[in-house]
């Protein structure tokens, strides 16, 4: 499986905002849907040369247009419809539900992937209209409105080093480079590392997953493989080497060892919420499992992929910053 992977293209690039309060931002638990939403009317805003169009699917731009790439990919040839897997995901702040008073400084993150950083300064262009859109509750303090903030600094950060490149500052508009970037590659060398033998995952956001129509409510691993699985090789296919496929017999193969991998200690709970989508006008269950889970058995080939989860997410609505969680491994056993 090792060889597939060095066949891949997928690289992803890891964006840091410092922000700093200019009034009162109000942000719930997990802040993820509310940061999404910012960035797309951003966008939007600053980039959409056809506001008429209801949606980017009814825009005859949509191939063309920055914004469909981004916020809202389109292919006619898509394997079961024409959405796509979204080219980022969002990281909420880690402060979960809180209050900025004006002057306080928190952070967030945006990770692109592959090609679609060569759109990076879309991004760093709509800063402006992402300070006048505001964040979070609105608030009677603020008149009824969202909170407002002012970005002071847009680094490009390595997830493993803690190696970190400014690529923005606030009233300098020249926007560098990013020359951080994650591959593939990085994490096959990373697994040679870790202990093959056993490993826990700590989830930071909640990790909802969907299997067999049912929702996994405590940590299992073949289920959290193979949504994984599905979700890396699409995002291969648009983003990296659109010629890396997973053959049903390399899968099978793979789900076999999964079956194989016991949670020795599950730590998790579930955890229920809801986000409110202005689109369907109602609430929408966002909800999954949070804490840490350790899994043990032989995990040699399956440990870069949980690499690469890491750095992806999984899940329902990874996009907006859910299944985001971190490897705590110890080191391989010499």
């Amino acid at each position: 499986m090792q060889t597939l992977l060095r066949s891949a293209a997928l690289t992803t690039t890891h964006l840091w905002f410092t922000v700093r309060a200019t009034t009162a931002v109000s942000l719930d638990m997990y802040s993820g849907a509310a940061l999404r939403g910012s960035f797309f009317h951003a966008l939007w805003t600053r980039f959409c040369t056809n506001k008429s169009a209801v949606t980017c699917a009814s825009c005859p731009l949509n191939e063309i247009c920055p914004v469909s790439s981004i916020v809202a990919p389109l292919r006619e040839d898509n394997v079961g419809g024409q959405d796509i897997q979204r080219p980022y995901v969002i990281i909420p702040p880690r402060e979960g539900a809180h209050c900025y008073q004006p002057g306080e400084a928190f952070s967030f993150g945006m990770t692109l992937f592959g090609h679609i950083v060569n759109l990076l300064p879309y991004i760093m262009l709509s800063i402006s209209e992402l300070e006048a859109e505001g964040l979070g509750q609105r608030l009677n303090e603020n008149a009824g409105r969202r909170g407002r903030f002012h970005v002071e600094q847009v680094e490009v950060i390595h997830p493993w080093t803690q190696q970190r490149q400014s690529i923005y500052t606030a009233g300098n508009p020249l926007v560098n480079t990013p020359i951080i970037s994650v591959h593939v590659a990085d994490c096959l060398e990373r697994a040679t590392q870790l202990n093959a033998d056993s490993v826990t995952l700590t989830f930071l956001t909640p990790l909802r997953l969907v299997d067999r129509e049912h929702l996994i409510k405590r940590a299992e691993f073949r289920p959290l493989l193979q949504r994984l699985l599905e979700r890396y090789y699409a995002l291969e296919r648009h983003y990296g080497n659109a010629e890396l496929i997973l053959s049903k017999e390399e899968r099978d193969q793979l789900l076999q060892q999964a079956d194989a991998i016991s949670c020795s200690n599950d730590q998790t709970i579930w955890q229920d919420l809801r986000s409110y989508s202005n689109r369907q006008k109602r609430a929408t269950p966002i909800g999954g499992l949070i804490g840490q889970a350790t899994f043990t058995g032989n995990l040699t080939e399956l440990l870069p992929y949980l690499l690469i989860g890491e750095l992806i997410h999984i899940g329902k609505n990874a996009v907006k910053g859910n299944g985001w969680y971190r490897i705590e491994a110890s080191k391989q056993i010499e």
